[in-house]
């Protein structure tokens, strides 16, 4: 898909990786829908972007997300990408994760992004085109002690995402999975619950949100099914 003049929503736009991709589309001649909870950062995002909106939306609440497309409808006419970016990490042991904090990321990590694609679909069948990438985790590819009840909420977020690709096609409609590693956001300082990973002396280096958008953009543009940024050194295919 070309993402000059397209049409784009973006949740969890307020920050990282949602933020940089809100800023590299616009750059590539989208139309911005950001969408979050904190809306003076989109507020800000937005007055910093040639043609954006931003809509507060908690991505857990399906009227709001139903908003936020309502939103894109009334001010460009059209939905033509949905960047199902908003998420929320947990790294505690499996031992210790509390049942209601796994419910939790549950819903934010992988129900949410299904009602988004709901949300987004009319629109896109009526077009006949669209292009939707789910935000996954490269723990779901290698497994990170720690990680189990995150990793196991962007597993399932990798088959809706996997699913709705075979069941969307037939209606124009990309569906891709991407697979970030360590980004350099704020990630890992807003946890449901525990701390992050203890970086170990000859570890990769974090890749940068910015270095992420250019992936996802790429994913928009070829409309291939996923892309992982796991470094090659670890067995992914990254070698940016």
């Amino acid at each position: 898909m070309d993402l000059n003049n397209a049409v784009m929503i973006v949740t969890g736009a307020s920050s990282g990786i949602g933020a940089s991709t809100a800023r590299a589309a616009a750059a590539a001649g989208a139309r911005l829908v950001l969408a979050a909870r904190r809306e003076d950062r989109l507020n800000e995002l937005a007055e910093q972007l040639p043609d954006a909106i931003p809509v507060r939306c908690d991505v857990t609440d399906p009227a709001q997300v139903h908003n936020v497309v309502d939103a894109a409808l009334e001010r460009y006419g059209r939905v033509d990408i949905l960047i199902n970016n908003a998420g929320q990490g947990l790294h505690e042991p499996l031992e210790k994760v509390d049942p209601d904090d796994f419910r939790a990321i549950l819903e934010l990590n992988a129900v949410a992004p299904l009602v988004a694609m709901q949300a987004v679909l009319p629109a896109m069948r009526a077009q006949g085109a669209g292009s939707i990438v789910n935000v996954s985790s490269g723990t779901t590819l290698r497994p990170l002690p720690g990680a189990g009840a995150y990793a196991a909420s962007k597993a399932a977020l990798n088959m809706l995402s996997t699913i709705a690709r075979a069941e969307f096609a037939d209606s124009g409609i990309a569906v891709s999975t991407v697979y970030p590693f360590v980004t350099a956001t704020e990630f890992h300082r807003v946890l449901r619950a525990g701390a992050g990973p203890v970086r170990r002396e000859g570890a990769p280096q974090a890749q940068t949100p910015e270095q992420v958008a250019e992936v996802i953009l790429d994913l928009v543009r070829s409309g291939a099914e996923h892309a992982d940024l796991i470094p090659a050194k670890l067995g992914g295919s990254y070698t940016g």
